[in-house]
Parts: structure tokens; sequence; C-alpha cells
């Protein structure tokens, strides 16, 4: 997490049209100078030393104001090297048992984990409070790693193992819907040497309802990865689309996939060869980015059913974008580089504006978009390390999220996924020793009046420091564990191996 890849820097080069005019998002609207405060809640650790959030890219806050994390007790992991399942390069950087927990009105609560388990992670929370992820059952895979599976706890905690498709021993829920639908991958017994997930075998899709795990396919390849489902249970993942190694691509040829009524759709690219699914809405509009013709460069795109895929384009000067989060509204948000670094942007109306980064910084990126048109991401000071968190609102540029906190906090917001429709937001911090933790950002507004330690006077943003001094940005080689945060695959504990 410390040191990450840029997701519109990673493999893919060559100029596209713009899909629209760009306009500077302090020219978009009048801006109004004043923002709420923010009260910060820490998921505090059960015991160990940090806890954390998976993401970017999944829904880990709902609408209620819940969030899931994973923590750390202070029992030191059992496992050989530490292992965590799903984690390529071995174990978290600090040797302890991680722990699901699920925060709610100002109280943290663990999760069960399978019998014979000892790790487990939380991955989504679907509105009405269905959460998905992984858990030990307390076995050994054929490789004599310890076995995760995908696990579903209902709303009142209780956890359901959902097996694996034909012939698997693990397996991840990646997503669920309010229906109970989960979505996500498990292994078989197929020998596969470019697993997507790292391991042994062929990697397979999957949908489990009403006790059942479907086996989704693939686009023509041996493996696909389920990422997202939405309330009218479509479904977006990855699927390789041959088996031919590819110079392009993860190993293989990768396609995203929409998934509807049994059947699997290749979404395509923008004529080159790979493609890669980052967020649906609930209209069944998929976001992502693709290469383009030649393979030298990665455009955004939006595909919706019968309309196919269109090309969002780039800043002016840039080469490179990718579309991190789709509203239900059709908002677009995510990041193009520019003639020097990268900038957040948003495409909505037709336009594609250019929202900014923050003063003397180097890349800016929107990683989530709510249904009021507040964004959230991150600024960077040199375009390699996480910087800290930003907030783009009433169409302003952005401000950095540590100068909105309530006085008395001791920890830096590096980092945020997710911002609800309450204006709630869910990211990661660390303490002045690096530690990390999981974090919710409770507005101070009127939606949320008498929150204790709320201070709700305005912030005047064009007097408030952009920048604090100085900025808590451990070393990269401080929490390994941190590392299986990839933008690439997309799933939080997972590290594919070879990267």
């Amino acid at each position: 997490m410390k040191v990450r890849s840029i997701p519109w820097i990673i493999t893919l080069a060559a100029l596209a049209s713009l899909e629209s005019p760009v306009r500077l998002a302090a020219q978009e609207q009048e801006h109004k100078k004043g923002h709420h405060h923010y009260k910060l809640i820490e998921v505090r650790p059960r015991g160990g030393p940090q806890s954390y959030l998976s993401g970017p890219f999944a829904q880990i806050l709902n609408n209620q104001g819940t969030i899931v994390a994973y923590a750390n007790t202070a029992v030191p992991n059992p496992n050989a090297d530490c292992a965590i399942p799903f984690n390529a390069n071995g174990g978290g950087g600090d040797c302890s048992v991680e722990h699901p927990v699920v925060w709610q009105n100002g109280t943290v609560t663990d999760l069960e984990v399978l019998p014979g388990g000892t790790n487990g992670q939380t991955d989504w929370i679907s509105a009405n409070g269905l959460i998905a992820g992984w858990s030990e059952n307390g076995l050994l895979d054929p490789t004599g790693l310890p076995e995760g599976r995908a696990v579903l706890w209902t709303q009142d905690g209780k956890i359901t193992d959902l097996g694996t498709v034909p012939g698997g021993t693990g397996s991840l829920a990646v997503a669920v819907n309010n229906l109970g639908q989960v979505v996500g991958f498990s292994d078989n017994d197929i020998p596969d040497a470019f697993s997507l997930a790292g391991v042994a075998t062929q990697t397979r899709a999957f949908l489990w309802q009403d006790g059942v795990m479907t086996d989704l396919g693939t686009l023509g390849g041996p493996d696909a990865i389920a990422f997202l489902v939405n309330e009218r249970g479509q479904i977006s993942g990855i699927a390789y689309t041959d088996s031919i190694a590819s110079t392009n691509c993860f190993p293989l040829t990768t396609h995203p996939f929409f998934w509807e009524h049994g059947e699997m759709v290749d979404v395509g690219t923008l004529g080159g060869t790979c493609g890669i699914a980052n967020w649906m809405n609930n209209r069944g509009q998929v976001v992502g980015y693709s290469n383009v013709v030649g393979d030298q460069s990665n455009h955004a795109f939006r595909w919706e059913k019968g309309q196919g895929l269109k090309d969002l384009g780039t800043l002016p000067g840039g080469s490179f974008s990718a579309a991190n989060w789709i509203n239900d509204s059709g908002e677009i948000v995510g990041a193009s580089d520019v003639s020097s670094g990268g900038h957040a942007v948003l495409w909505k109306n037709g336009a594609m504006i250019d929202l900014g980064i923050l003063p003397g910084d180097c890349s800016s990126e929107a990683l989530s978009i709510n249904s009021e048109g507040q964004i959230v991401g991150n600024s960077s000071p040199d375009c390699v390390q996480d910087g800290v968190a930003v907030l783009f609102e009433n169409g302003g540029a952005p401000i950095d999220l540590n100068t909105l906190v309530s006085p008395g906090s001791h920890l830096t917001v590096t980092f945020v996924f997710e911002i609800n429709d309450r204006g709630e937001i869910a990211g990661v911090a660390y303490r002045p020793n690096g530690d990390e933790r999981g974090v919710l950002l409770i507005p101070c507004d009127e939606n949320h009046s008498e929150v204790e330690g709320c201070d709700y006077s305005l912030v005047d943003a064009s007097t408030t420091p952009q920048s604090p001094a100085p900025r808590a940005i451990p070393s990269a080689t401080q929490h390994p564990s941190q590392s299986r945060r990839t933008i690439w695959h997309r799933i939080p504990g997972l590290l594919p191996s070879g990267r």
C-alpha cells in the first residue's frame, strides 16, 4: 500500500479523441468555500498493531454507516511463514492473526471464522448488511498452504462456508448484493501455470446463491474472476480469452466480462489486447480501462449492454486514463495523465473535467463518487508514494481531508477508498510510528447532528493549508502485507505470482 502503481500507468499507450471538451473543476461551477469538519473514527485493532480495509474498488461502507474491516489480534499467526490465504508473497508483515470485524454505531464486533480457522477477512458489505469475505478452515491445500474459503456473514454475524467449484479447495467471496447473491473466485483441480489468482490450478469465477455455487465459465481461456454484482444480479469481472501467452496482458489475453441470465458477454477492448473492469452500477454500466490500438497506452472506458464500449479519452497532453467508479446517475471518476504526472478526472454530462491536484504535488486520482457528486481520492507528492487523501466537492479544487478533521486526531489519512451517499468516507490512516488503521470519516453536518466530538463550524477552503507537514508516509518495506492491495487485480488479499 505504501508504494503502489497508479492504475492508469500500469501496462497499457496512444492518444484517442476526447469524449468531450475538457473543463477545469474550478470552472465547472461557482466554488463554494465552506466545507464541513469531519470526525475521524478509528477501527481499533483487537490487541495487535494494525487494522485494515479491503479496497480500493470494494464496497466496504454502506449507506447505514456500517464499515467492515479486518484487524490484528495479539495472537501470533501460527501458519508457517505467517502465511495468509490468497497472498502469493507469504504472510502479513506484522505476523499477527487477522480477524474480520464490523464497526457499527461506535462498536467494533469480531465476526466468526470457520471452525478450525484462525485468520479471516471482510471484502464487501451490502446495503442491507450482508458481508462477503473469506476465512481459513484449518486445513491445508495440496501445496501445503492454509486453505481459505469464501464465506458470507448474515446481518446477525452468522457465517456460511460457500464451498468451491468442483475439484477446488480454496475460494474467496469478493462482493454480495442485497439478495444474498455472492460472487468471487474458486480454484479447481486442473493445473494452470497462468492462474489469475497465483495458485497452482485454474481460477474460476463463481456465483453463489441459495446454497449453490455456479461456475460462470470464461471467455475462451482457462480462468475468470468475478469482481462485482449489482442489485439486478448482473456480474462483471475479467477472464482470459485464450491460452496463448501475451506480451501485453498479465499473463494471457485478458478482457472484462459482463454476465447476465447465464450468459458471459465479452466487453472487449478499445482496439488493443487487454482490458479490466473496475466498477459497475445498478444500471449495468461497467467502467474500467483498456489498451488502445498498438498496445502502447490505455484509455478509460464505459460499457453498456446494447451500446458497447465508449472510449472516454484522456486529458490534453495525456496518453493514459482509467475509470475507477460510476454512480447510478452515470457520473464517472478516475484519472488521466497529462504532460507531467496525472490528474483526477470526472466525466459528467458529456464533459471530461480536470479535478486538479494539491499545490506542489505531482498527481492525483479520484476513486469514488456518491449520488450527491462528492468525490474522494488521493494526491501524491511524487507520482509514486501515497500522499494524502483528498475530497472534491462543490466544483472546487481538491481539499486535503486532514485539514478538515476535527482537532485531536493522532492519525494522518493517506488514502480513501469510498464515500457513501451520506458523505461518510472510508479509508486508511497512519499513526506516527507507521502503524496502519482503517478509519471512517463522519461529516459534521445536518445529517449527523449531535455527534460527540464534532465541530459544526465550516472551514474556509481558501484559507486552509493544503498539505500538513510532515506527511506520514511509511516505508514501502515496513508492512509488506499492504502490497496485497493491487490496482491490477483489485482483490484485497490477492497478489498474483510474478507481480
